[in-house]
């Protein structure tokens, strides 16, 4: 009741909106200039706010254009993923990083990519033009954040809002994040609508008489709208829930509870359909970025290094931002924090105080999993940043209000404004250093993608005849730039419903085994690969054609782009044992590795601790002329690998594929019956050892492969009959 007629008398005396009755009589000096205050003040605020974004926007793309010679590019090549899928959008394939690809979940922002697709209807905005339309995204996503936040400033006056923007955009490494082209500050955007919408709700639930269910749901959907854009947001739903039920905590448990139901259900619609749909279209529940990057999902991790890792990363993003991008120094990075729990006491702000630092603490908790955290000059914690920055200007805001009625109190306030002046000037003065690095920084990396992705990937596009596919280690600028069809093996890109982020956890061996299930004419012929990243891929697989260097490198992932001729010959589509005698067939198989056959056979394997992927490519036994490549898993004794199996109503033969450096046994079980012992001998080529079956064995039944002496790594199973 206090809290409701605080606002009350809030909105009587103008506070809220500035419609209201001025406490000054209209017909002095002073009520005359706040009435024309505040019919101004909007207007004047957002062209203060455009100001102060013009002024970040000419720093860093200015510099940038005089890097890359008037060129638009961008200082990371993820970026252009999302131009990819863009394009792909504004061409009628929406949630496709290449046509003709099929649905793809690794675009981990689904909305950023409608927004861009606008950009493609302007002339100006098609080809490396779309860089132009991103900033003009973020810029008018930054108008709405700086608006909503604005509100928060309100119990302090109209004048407290003009603190935040410049206070936010001081940050070098933060402005670098928004200007760069990735979704960060259309996110926050996203996130200052939901932010306005709960702040509606709020207000109305400050009156008694009525209670907000409407307002309520439209906060409930542009929550939806905030997941959709990053999926670490639903730490802001859960936040905006808490935030609302704890004002209406009086209201009765089912109102409550409806409350809590109309904002936090559409966002939790939205993530369940987003994962139902990866299931059906790519036999996934999570997405592909997740796959590729969580450390929850190593298969080969086990959970206490799991939660090192974790804790590594937590450790990681709270020092880099506090030692390195607050401030050149320590402890002046901690000014920003100090500044940012000064809300906290001033029971006006409190309890936004309170929301922002849930959100910041539980964003960066949350990204903390991302193995990837530490990389892309941590973009990944500015959205926390930016909150954490918002309550810094709070702070200034709250230590230079309250001008006071007395000596006494004019004297306090002029010790913290001096406080806060203070540690405005260590901020800046540590701050200015990283600030111009960051600009630099910013430049330079553009560059580097310009001269080596784009180049390259223009450079294939001229190719006579074009590529047919192009297999690539890290989807973007070059796939924007070439506009062909592309082959993601890390798995961002998405193929049909083939599991290439999954296989990548694996290792090589699980995506090549992917590729060899592609068909032939749908095989990469071409690779753009980093080579140190790939091991013995180009040497097996490739024929050196040419490379794009980078000079000065900030960014890239080595120092050159080299392209090759791919070769496939060693792939082996038919996929049958070299072993079999006349009038056998096949009746099953499982082909260990290939992730698709071991979800098909229902494949189990001792993880994390054994199962691991190698590779071999050796004479094929039928021509040794021939190379023949197969990927299998390594088990210990003690180990055992299972998996459903067919097997002929007569006697048959297991047969498998193994190649041995030292002796192994490993016994065969059918339904925990011991069938067999496969004898393995040492082999520097592929063998394939065999057991007899019974006559008599179930139509389907689990076959256990265990062995009990000697390492034994599976390549390929069959089940073979007369």
């Amino acid at each position: 009741m206090v809290y409701a007629l605080a606002l009350k008398r809030e909105d009587e005396s103008g506070g809220d909106d500035g419609e209201g009755p001025s406490s000054l009589p209209r017909t002095t000096a002073m009520g005359w200039l706040a009435a024309r205050w505040s019919r101004i003040d909007g207007p004047l605020f957002l062209a203060f706010v455009a100001a102060c974004l013009g002024f970040v926007g000419v720093q860093f793309y200015g510099a940038m254009l005089q890097q890359t010679g008037g060129v638009w590019s961008a200082p990371l090549d993820d970026v252009f993923i999302h131009f990819d899928y863009a394009r792909a959008t504004y061409r009628g394939h929406p949630f496709e990083w290449c046509e003709g690809n099929g649905f793809s979940s690794g675009n981990t922002s689904i909305t950023y990519p409608f927004a861009l697709a606008i950009g493609f209807l302007i002339p100006a905005c098609k080809g490396l033009g779309i860089m132009r339309w991103a900033a003009l995204v973020a810029g008018a996503s930054m108008l709405v954040f700086f608006a909503a936040v604005g509100r928060l400033t309100e119990p302090l006056g109209r004048w407290a809002k003009y603190v935040v923007p410049p206070t936010l955009l001081s940050l070098g490494a933060l402005d670098w994040s928004l200007a760069s082209g990735m979704e960060n500050a259309f996110h926050l955007g996203v996130w200052a609508v939901a932010l306005g919408r709960v702040l509606t709700v709020e207000r109305r639930l400050a009156d008694s008489s009525s209670w907000p269910i409407r307002s309520a749901w439209i906060a409930g959907l542009a929550s939806a709208l905030l997941v959709l854009t990053r999926p670490e947001s639903v730490v802001c739903v859960a936040g905006f829930v808490v935030f609302l039920c704890a004002i209406a905590f009086r209201r009765g448990f089912w109102k409550l509870l409806s409350l809590a139901f109309a904002v936090a259900s559409p966002a939790v619609i939205a993530v369940g359909a987003q994962s139902l749909a990866n299931r059906v279209l790519t036999g996934e529940w999570s997405q592909a970025g997740a796959l590729a990057k969580l450390a929850l999902y190593h298969p080969y991790m086990p959970r206490e290094e799991k939660w090192n890792d974790w804790v590594f990363h937590l450790s990681y993003v709270f020092a880099r931002n506090l030692n390195h991008h607050f401030a050149d120094k320590i402890p002046y990075g901690y000014i920003v924090p100090a500044l940012g729990l000064v809300p906290l006491a001033d029971p006006k702000l409190r309890r936004y105080a309170l929301l922002l630092w849930s959100m910041a603490i539980g964003w960066l908790l949350l990204v903390s999993l991302n193995g990837q955290v530490r990389w892309q000059n941590e973009r990944y914690t500015m959205a926390a940043v930016a909150w954490v920055f918002v309550l810094a200007g709070l702070g200034i805001a709250s230590l230079a209000s309250r001008f006071g009625h007395t000596l006494r109190g004019r004297i306090w306030w002029a010790s913290r404004l001096g406080f806060a002046a203070l540690a405005i000037a260590l901020y800046w003065t540590h701050q200015l250093p990283n600030f111009r690095d960051q600009v630099w920084f910013f430049a330079r990396a553009s560059r580097n993608i310009l001269d080596q992705h784009v180049t390259a990937g223009k450079a294939l596009a001229s190719m006579k005849p074009p590529p047919r596919r192009i297999l690539v280690g890290d989807a973007g600028a070059l796939m924007y730039a070439s506009d062909l069809p592309g082959l993601d093996i890390i798995g961002l890109g998405g193929y049909h419903d083939y599991p290439f982020a999954r296989a990548g956890r694996f290792g090589l061996g699980s995506t090549l085994e992917l590729i060899e299930r592609m068909p032939q004419s749908e095989r990469p012929d071409v690779m753009a690969i980093y080579p140190t990243w790939w091991g013995d891929l180009p040497v097996l697989f490739g024929k050196y054609i040419g490379e794009f260097p980078v000079y000065g490198n900030v960014i890239c992932g080595g120092a050159s782009k080299v392209i090759y001729k791919s070769k496939w010959d060693a792939l082996d589509r038919t996929g049958h044992p070299r072993s079999v005698s006349p009038g056998e067939e096949v009746v099953s198989e499982i082909d260990v590795a290939d992730l698709i056959s071991e979800r098909e056979q229902s494949y189990t394997f001792p993880h994390p601790s054994a199962g691991w992927v190698v590779f071999h490519v050796l004479p094929d036994p039928e021509d040794p002329r021939d190379d023949l490549f197969d990927a299998g898993r390594i088990l210990h004794p003690g180990q055992r690998e299972t998996a459903r199996l067919s097997f002929p109503r007569g006697a048959g033969r297991l047969i498998a594929r193994t190649a041995a450096t030292s002796k192994a046994k490993v016994r065969v079980s059918i339904d925990g019956r011991e069938i067999g012992i496969l004898q393995v001998r040492p082999s520097e080529a592929w063998d394939e050892p065999s057991i007899v079956l019974p006559a008599g064995l179930p139509n389907e039944a689990t076959i256990t492969l265990e062995p009990i002496e000697g390492e034994w790594t599976d390549y390929h199973v069959w089940v073979v009959g007369l």
